[in-house]
């Protein structure tokens, strides 16, 4: 099926989804910022701070406890060297050797063991923020919410002068929490006593989100951008929320951020899309604009303009759009894209000529299959059968589904073109390096069958059941079968009858059913079965079952109608035609 503008615009969205900021991806930002702010504060520390060691002498005891600890660790007895480390740090009360003990016991997934040891650790070096961190973490991934409090509310306390940095972390260790509502309540009672922390309130909208609670979601998040007016990540946020019950006011809101804070790209892209999904296309083309201005001789963009023209009816200007993306100076970019997205557009105009001369430049990458593909249709289109098969089989794949596409297609042609022989060839062949590959075998049976090959086609259709047994099509194609040349009825019914349990509202299934019915002859059971059939599916072979069926119960000019009907929808129709010369000729 060639694309048309209708079905063009809605490539944009998964082309551009990988360039959208989700909150999910803010929280990942979030992180990098505090990674950053992390070391630029370490950099300003011009000497750690001095541990408070006890004065322990190294008896032979202890030495043989350092020992015992060590040489487990090295032999990978990591139950026994994290209790040996934790007996030692409860000994000594030694923060480094908490440390250790605290290591190997989270090593060894002992998690009350490692509780312990971080509880001590913290205890016993009580300026590391680290200790705290994960004494919290382990306690929130144990459910221990109440105990977790007071931890995190010590490691707030540690670091006044970056609240925000420390709740965005507390944020990140309940990633993981399952139950969404009690993660949020437990944030919030450790963000409230820092109301103006804009980073409380984000992470809340978030926590909010996954819980279902949109409003309170809503909420917090227009308080994060309240608090900081500037923040990307917060305006991204609740315009996102927005966009469910107020697509307009999230436009507004990204909209207003950008004439207040300058060029934001990952804002703009939003904006952009937003605008896009909101068919406000005139709006979205400039926001696109500006952002290629910045990206100049990215694809991704000019094809996002061009298709956007091409849904208002411009379609020379998307050509050109394109054509001086291809035409750009830039290094990078990417020009088999380029081609494809121009032969795309060619066919949207209906140039075929030259959408197979831009097909042909795609030398590879993503879109080398594709390229190829389209290649084929157009050939096939133009009964060019030959050059169609050639540019299959030219095709560069790189994984089995490929390949097998590319074998199905081919053998798709043949069958159209009524080279059936030839067809099951391909089919054949492809199952001498995928024996096993169901499409194949559905597919072979059902040519095997055309061809009046009906070991054959049994041989298929059961190998097939046997590699999917719940695969109700091969069970039926296998009964229809039969029931087609009406032969071995009770088995082919039972097959029948077996797809149809497995799929009661498959109309090719139901027509099977009927005309089961009508080789026992029970034909008003069949007249039920094939009016259903041909109510889900007007399909032409079921339209000839009906009929001779109609015909059968003296209901003639009820059968000519659905036959004459039929016919004018499918006029090339060998089983219909079939059925028509028998009853009228």
């Amino acid at each position: 099926m060639n694309p048309t503008p209708r079905n063009f615009i809605l490539l944009l969205f998964p082309l551009l989804a990988a360039c959208a900021h989700t909150p999910q991806q803010a929280a990942d930002d979030a992180s990098g910022l505090n990674a950053r702010a992390d070391k630029a504060h370490l950099e300003k520390i011009v000497e750690p701070p001095k541990l408070d060691l006890p004065n322990v002498e190294l008896t032979d005891s202890l030495l043989y406890e350092f020992l015992l600890g060590d040489i487990a660790a090295q032999r990978g007895r990591s139950e026994l060297a994290a209790q040996a480390y934790l007996d030692l740090a409860k000994t000594t009360r030694d923060p480094r050797v908490a440390k250790r003990a605290a290591q190997l016991s989270f090593e060894a997934h002992q998690y009350e063991q490692s509780v312990e040891a971080f509880g001590l650790w913290q205890q016993l070096e009580s300026t590391s923020p680290l200790a705290k961190q994960m004494l919290v973490s382990l306690l929130l991934s144990g459910g221990k919410y109440q105990e977790a409090l007071p931890q995190a509310a010590a490691l707030l306390q540690s670091d006044p002068a970056n609240v925000g940095r420390t709740l965005m972390s507390l944020y990140g260790l309940l990633g993981r929490v399952p139950d969404k509502a009690a993660a949020l309540d437990w944030f919030a009672q450790v963000a409230q006593p820092y109301p103006h922390a804009a980073e409380g309130h984000w992470a809340l909208a978030q926590l909010a989100a996954a819980a279902n609670k949109n409003e309170q979601a809503l909420n917090e998040a227009h308080r994060a951008v309240a608090l900081r007016p500037d923040w990307d990540i917060a305006v991204v946020l609740e315009a996102q929320l927005l966009m469910r019950d107020a697509p307009q006011k999230s436009l507004v809101l990204l909209k207003n951020y950008l004439e207040r804070f300058g060029e934001n790209k990952e804002v703009r892209l939003i904006y952009a899309r937003l605008l896009l999904e909101q068919k406000q296309y005139a709006e979205a083309r400039d926001e696109f604009g500006k952002l290629l201005k910045q990206r100049p001789g990215s694809p991704e963009l000019a094809f996002a303009i061009a298709l956007i023209s091409l849904q208002m009816g411009e379609l020379d200007r998307a050509e050109q759009e394109l054509r001086q993306a291809l035409a750009s100076d830039d290094k990078n970019k990417d020009e088999n894209t380029l081609h494809y997205y121009l032969g795309q557009l060619s066919e949207a105009k209906k140039d075929e000529a030259g959408a197979l001369q831009h097909y042909r430049q795609v030398g590879g990458g993503e879109h080398g299959f594709l390229a190829h593909l389209r290649m084929a249709y157009l050939f096939i289109k133009s009964g060019q059968l030959d050059e169609a098969r050639k540019a299959l089989q030219s095709a560069e794949t790189t994984d089995t589904a490929q390949r097998v596409q590319l074998i199905m297609i081919e053998s798709r042609f043949l069958r159209d073109a009524k080279q059936y022989a030839e067809s099951f060839k391909v089919l054949e062949r492809g199952l001498e390096k995928y024996p096993n590959q169901p499409e194949l075998l559905y597919q072979s049976a059902l040519i095997a069958d055309k061809l009046n090959k009906l070991d054959k086609f049994e041989q298929l259709a059961r190998k097939l059941i046997q590699v999917e047994p719940d695969n109700a099509h091969a069970y039926n194609a296998l009964g229809y079968s039969w029931l087609e040349r009406n032969m071995r009825l009770p088995e082919a019914m039972e097959l029948v009858e077996k797809a149809y349990k497995m799929k009661p509202d498959d109309a090719a299934i139901i027509d099977s059913m009927g005309w089961g019915f009508f080789r026992q002859g029970k034909l008003d059971k069949s007249l039920e079965f094939l009016n259903r059939a041909y109510q889900a599916n007007p399909d032409p072979e079921i339209a000839a079952h009906l009929g001779e069926v109609m015909w059968k119960r003296g209901d003639r000019d009820g059968a000519r109608k659905v036959w004459v009907d039929s016919a004018k929808a499918n006029p090339d129709n060998d089983a219909l035609k079939a059925v028509i010369k028998r009853f009228i000729p």
